[in-house]
């Protein structure tokens, strides 16, 4: 694999500014500024996000950013500002994005896309910037507040930590420009490992941010951060200046909510209902508890973790039965199978959890399953799952598929332990057991978070739950769930009409139940709060294996103006600002989460995600060009120079990006046995640019088909590539129809590359961000 390197006099290594940054005489690059200005209107939060990008080189430049947002936020706009242009995103079938930004870089536009490749990771990709130019990027999202014992809690993620990559690493092109390989467990992990700086960078992105408060008609009792220092001016708190992207903004507020629920006026509905003051006689538990021992946990979490997990073993009686599993790439048991719940075996489970240490990789499949295999026990008793983790694991949705049915059957419980905690996975799984998921950003915190937990362990107050009263549009209310002690039950959904509702239930075997009145509020925010919890949960669904429900996803996405995995916001310029697509592009390195320890070496936990050059080497994510020709392609090497123009380098691994032994590629295939996927990439290419010719042209087909037939040599022979190979090499000869024989290429090349056939664009071969 033939790699361009940086032009040494173009940017200079940073002699202590660690992995992946760089330093030019103009600055760093490519991500100057974060801007976060936030309303919070009772329970309801709409948030602006401007993430301000520069060029510093004498080139055009393609910048990419992976960040994190707040994984129930639904993203509503997006907009790209460039020079004098201000330029509306569209939200767009994500494939069908990609194809719209790619070709405005190729035609020289400016253009930006957003993509959703976790419920809170997210990528923006900015081309196309001029040298010297400064681009920003805004946001628009909408997040709902959760809210529990008198306080409402704004989160807003500031860092996408390192992950967990399991997995064997895959041939092909990879899925993104981060640091890991993608595995077969994981097969974007590319796009979710962005490349780390070292602690104390001294050149750190500029971060604001600001929250105005109105309290919407309810009692605000106090205010509080936990991790950022602020200063309010009025109803605003501010972030002071100074503070870095290195963990969660968490504030606080205390006031007293009330039984309710709102209308938009437009069909949509949100019920909040607090709890009422009963007392239920409790079943006998089983109950496993999972410790997250893995190597990400050092420090300070592990020592929140074990006693986090003490406090929830205190809570059990005889009656109760009991399991503790540590994990990281093994399992261990504190004693086999399940035991009483007596003072002695609590005794010899706290006992055990004192001689946790961190070490490993974060392996969660394992001690799920066998959590779920400890609790397929006798009828009448609650099965309960406590998982005590930072939950930091790349292959989420494959968990998902292979324990996401057997988890629904019990309940579950997150407690996610971090400055930077992987939220959006500890929520999806807390969800599929109509469990709490309870996020502790320090030591100071975990005593109120597990006071908490141990209300949610508890027996819920009222059960089978249902609506009554009001014309629900099927298949569109969120999951109801139980009522549990100091925690609200909050439901969204569509109706067709109804001004007040009664919730229906079973506390302690009796009838129960409560009319909630209607009002009608002017908030735009309540229609995307409730499409993105719909959506979440179709996601959800999705990557468990009902895989049908893609179309639905993306109906609900574009039809309510909602991001989600399966769409893209996308926003291109109609001027071109230069000639052909970006000559360099980089991926912004992010801080490493406060309290985490410095890589040395690639790490024993999560060695993919933190794999980089030593500190004052190149990041090997910059380190890509791109000139005429084959933009970004990994074209074989016998294809160098070839029939596109002048090619550009290859777009995979850069050199000089070192390998743990679990993180190295497999050497490449024989020819014979080389997949379709590992030209997929060209044949993309190839067929935008024949869709795009304004005229068929004989000799350009011509051209094509030898290309073609070079490509079915590398992979050891193809039929169908070799077939259309030959008629595109007939284009030349008299009475040949140039037209007939582009339409026929396309049909072929739509067929190989996974698109969509003319006129059924539902058919397609998953291409990397849906595959589980």
């Amino acid at each position: 694999m033939k790699i361009t390197s940086l032009e040494p006099a173009r940017c200079v290594p940073e002699p202590d500014a660690g992995i992946g940054a760089l330093r030019t005489e103009r600055g760093n690059l490519p991500l100057e500024s974060v801007d976060v200005h936030a309303t919070i209107s009772g329970l309801v939060a709409g948030v602006e996000v401007a993430q301000g990008f520069r060029n510093p080189f004498d080139v055009t430049l393609e910048a990419t950013y992976v960040f994190p947002l707040p994984d129930r936020a639904a993203v509503t706009a997006f907009r790209m500002e460039a020079d004098d242009r201000v330029v509306e995103g569209v939200l767009k079938e994500r494939g069908q994005a990609r194809a719209d930004y790619d070709r405005a870089l190729r035609e020289g536009r400016r253009a930006a896309i957003a993509e959703e490749d976790r419920p809170d990771v997210f990528t923006i990709r900015v081309g196309n910037i001029l040298p010297g130019e400064r681009v920003t990027v805004r946001l628009t999202l909408s997040q709902p507040l959760p809210y529990e014992d008198g306080a409402a809690t704004f989160r807003f993620p500031l860092v996408v930590a390192p992950r967990y990559i399991p997995g064997e690493p895959i041939d092909g092109e990879p899925a993104g420009s981060g640091a890991a390989p993608d595995t077969d467990a994981v097969p974007d992990a590319s796009r979710i490992t962005p490349p780390v700086l070292l602690p104390g960078f001294p050149n750190p992105v500029r971060l604001s941010l600001s929250a105005r408060i109105d309290a919407a008609g309810l009692e605000l009792r106090e205010l509080a951060s936990s991790l950022h220092v602020v200063e309010e001016e009025g109803d605003i708190v501010r972030l002071r200046a100074g503070e870095r992207l290195d963990r969660d903004f968490i504030l606080r507020m205390s006031f007293a909510a009330s039984t309710s629920l709102q209308f938009d006026g437009a069909g949509t509905f949100a019920l909040f209902v607090v709890p009422p003051e009963l007392e239920a006689d409790r079943q006998p538990r089983d109950l496993v508890l999972l410790l997250d021992r893995s190597g990400s946990m050092a420090g300070w979490k592990m020592v929140a973790a074990r006693r986090a997990a003490a406090r929830i073993v205190d809570t059990l009686t005889p009656r109760d039965r009991f399991a503790v599993l540590a994990f990281d790439s093994v399992v261990e048991e504190a004693f086999e199978g399940l035991a009483e719940g007596s003072d002695r075996n609590r005794y010899r489970a706290v006992e055990h959890l004192a001689r946790v240490d961190a070490r490993g990789g974060t392996e969660l499949l394992e001690p799920l399953r066998r959590a779920i295999g400890l609790l397929d026990g006798e009828q009448g008793r609650e099965r309960v799952l406590v998982l005590v983790t930072d939950g930091q694991v790349g292959n989420e949705d494959h968990i998902l598929e292979l324990t996401g049915g057997a988890l629904s059957a019990m309940r579950v419980h997150t407690v996610g332990i971090d400055r930077a905690v992987n939220a959006g996975f500890l929520s999806r799984l807390a969800g599929l057991g109509a469990g709490r998921s309870e996020l502790v950003e320090s030591e100071d915190r975990l005593d109120a978070a597990m006071e908490q937990i141990h209300r949610r362990i508890g027996a819920p107050m009222v059960t089978d739950l249902s609506l009554k009263d009001l014309d629900v549009e099927p298949g569109t209310v969120t999951r109801l769930g139980s009522i549990f002690p100091g925690v609200p039950l909050r439901v969204y959904g569509r109706c067709r009409g109804g001004s007040s509702v009664t919730v229906r239930g079973l506390a302690s075997g009796a009838p129960w139940e409560e009319r909630v009145p209607g009002t009608v509020a002017d908030s735009p925010a309540l229609r995307a709060v409730w499409a993105r919890a719909h959506l979440r949960e179709l996601e959800d669904r999705y990557a468990m294996g009902e895989r049908e429900l893609e179309r639905e996803i993306v109906r609900v996405s574009l039809e309510h103006g909602v991001l989600c995995r399966f769409t893209a916001y996308v926003a291109v310029d109609s001027r071109p600002a230069a000639e052909g697509g970006p000559e360099h592009r980089v991926i912004q390195p992010v801080e490493l989460p406060s309290g985490w320890e410095t890589p040395a070496a690639p790490m024993a936990f999560g060695l993919t995600a933190m794999a980089g050059p030593a500190p004052g080497a190149i990041a090997p994510a910059v380190a890509r060009m791109s000139s005429a020709g084959f933009d970004d392609l990994d074209v074989p090497d016998f294809l160098a120079g070839g029939a596109a123009g002048p090619r550009g380098p290859v777009s995979g691994r850069p050199a000089g990006m070192p390998r743990g032994p679990m993180s190295a590629r497999p050497a490449p295939a024989p020819r014979a046995t080389r997949g379709l996927d590992t030209v997929r990439v060209q044949l993309v290419a190839e067929l935008d640019r024949l869709k795009a010719l304004h005229a068929p042209n004989a000799l350009y087909l011509a051209d094509l088909g030898s290309r073609l037939a070079a490509l079915s040599a590398y992979l050891g022979g193809h039929a169908e590539l070799s077939a259309l190979a030959r008629e595109l090499e007939s284009a030349e000869r008299p009475g040949t129809d140039p037209e007939s024989l582009r339409q026929r290429a396309i049909e072929v090349l739509t067929a190989l590359t996974g698109g969509p056939p003319p006129g059924n664009p539902g058919d397609a071969r998953r291409p990397f961000w849906k595959r589980p």
